[in-house]
């Protein structure tokens, strides 16, 4: 895939989606990992795609569009109500004729998306589109937010990440399995708009199709964003930073 290949894909791409899943977005999310002129263009159209969605909510309904929409679609229930008897009918048909095929006949399971594919779509949340869901020093009240929505809460920080300076929290998703994001201050100065610049995720090691062995971090450099890895207890570490790579030893 080259560059124009993967901008193609990626007009179609929401970060805030389950498009990660595809196999195209997840190689071209991967390009731009490694594309430093691809990465600040999926930025620039990332930032028109949320200003025109702003402008989108601006926009009021006319008065009385609801109703006549609820109108026209029982009406349209109503003349369709024959004709979705016979295609159910037919699908049902056609279900039996499927089961009834040797198994071999039958199409494969899509492959789950790998380990890597979920370290980059995760680094491109933290360098490019997210929004904190809670702006809070509060570890409590973090940790009490992720569990009300059913996002790993009971992780175990490493020593040197619980001195870090809280930030807030936001929830992700992988794979239709809820993420935890934890978002820290390094202590460095902040540039280009930053509000954090060391981020957490915590996924469920269930959630992952390949997840890491148990062991010492594992260290991957992933565009702008430096990257520490581990697996413990059964859930899946991912400490990333847009500081220097040597600043994750001493948050581990």
């Amino acid at each position: 895939m080259n560059r124009d290949e993967a901008k193609n894909i990626l007009r179609l791409y929401r970060p805030s989606g389950a498009d990660a899943e595809d196999p195209q977005i997840a190689e071209a999310l991967a390009l731009a990992a490694q594309d430093s002129e691809l990465a600040r263009w999926l930025e620039d159209h990332a930032a028109r795609q949320r200003a025109v969605r702003q402008k989108l909510r601006q926009i009021k309904a006319p008065a009385g569009l609801l109703e006549q929409i609820v109108s026209e679609q029982r009406a349209r229930e109503r003349a369709g109500f024959w004709r979705r008897q016979a295609m159910l009918l037919a699908a049902a048909a056609m279900v039996a004729v499927l089961i009834g095929l040797p198994f071999w006949l039958r199409p494969s399971l899509k492959p789950g998306v790998g380990f890597a594919t979920y370290q980059t779509q995760m680094a491109a949340i933290a360098l490019r589109d997210y929004a904190m869901d809670v702006t809070t020093n509060d570890a409590g009240q973090i940790r009490q937010y992720l569990a009300q929505h059913q996002a790993p809460a009971d992780y175990v920080l490493p020593a040197g990440l619980q001195s870090a300076a809280l930030a807030g929290c936001a929830l992700e998703n992988w794979q239709g399995k809820n993420i935890s994001m934890i978002c820290f201050r390094t202590g460095r100065p902040l540039v280009n708009g930053q509000q954090v610049d060391l981020w957490l995720f915590v996924i469920d090691q269930a959630a992952l199709a390949d997840p890491p062995a148990a062991g010492a971090p594992q260290f991957k450099q992933i565009s702008r964003l430096a990257t520490a890895t581990w697996n413990a207890n059964g859930k899946v570490y991912l400490l990333g930073t847009t500081a220097e790579a040597t600043v994750l030893n001493q948050f581990l």
